[in-house]
């Protein structure tokens, strides 16, 4: 069964420091559109509720899978601690790291 799943992750800000289009399903522009629109849409729901970090990851699947998504977002939070760990990265901009990406993508198609 072809997956599909988005994940983004945005700054106190709002602003999407870092976002992958991840899964096995055929990429199609409308759907990564809709995907983008439906994050958006529930980081407004999710910020009124509580907002006590620095970022919020989200995801957005169509997988019943919930300990793969569990491992998941534990193993790309203790990447992203890396990340900030990292003296050179400013907080709040922009990964543009290709080995985050190929981390993110590589647990994506372990976990989901």
């Amino acid at each position: 069964m072809a997956n599909t799943a988005c994940f983004i992750i945005v700054s106190r800000n709002d602003i999407p420091i870092y976002e992958a289009e991840v899964g096995s399903a055929q990429k199609k522009e409308e759907s990564a559109q809709q995907h983008q629109f439906i994050l958006h849409a529930a980081l407004d729901i999710v910020q009124d509720l509580a907002w006590t970090t620095s970022a919020i990851l989200m995801l957005l699947h169509d997988s019943h899978n919930e300990d793969g998504i569990k491992s998941f977002f534990q193993e790309v939070h203790e990447l992203y601690i890396k990340i900030l760990l990292n003296p050179l990265y400013i907080p709040g901009s922009r990964i543009t790291s290709s080995h985050f990406d190929t981390k993110v993508r590589a647990l994506a198609r372990k976990y989901l």
